[in-house]
């Protein structure tokens, strides 16, 4: 690949993906799970993402504290935190 196509790819790719903000990027540098990273980051509780997810707060407290999410599970938890999946898998 010449380096036009290069760029074109790189820039195509970048325009498809959300970014991540800093803060999130910095908790899960500190230990916490991207779920986690952003549920604080969006001010939510467990309860009100579990509730948005139609599931208890014991079970969504079990799915954030996973390292990596099954894709159902990351696509499931993105929309209730309103988010893309993509945001989720870093």
């Amino acid at each position: 690949m010449d380096q036009d196509h290069v760029a074109d790819y790189v820039s195509e790719d970048s325009a498809e993906r959300k970014p991540i903000p800093h803060e999130v990027l910095s908790a899960t540098v500190d230990g916490a799970t991207p779920a986690r990273a952003w549920r604080e980051h969006l001010g939510l509780k467990q309860a009100e993402v579990a509730a948005r997810m139609g599931i208890s707060q014991p079970a969504y407290s079990q799915q954030e504290a996973k390292a990596r999410l099954r894709g159902s599970s990351r696509e499931k938890i993105a929309a209730a935190l309103g988010i893309t999946a993509d945001q989720l898998d870093f």
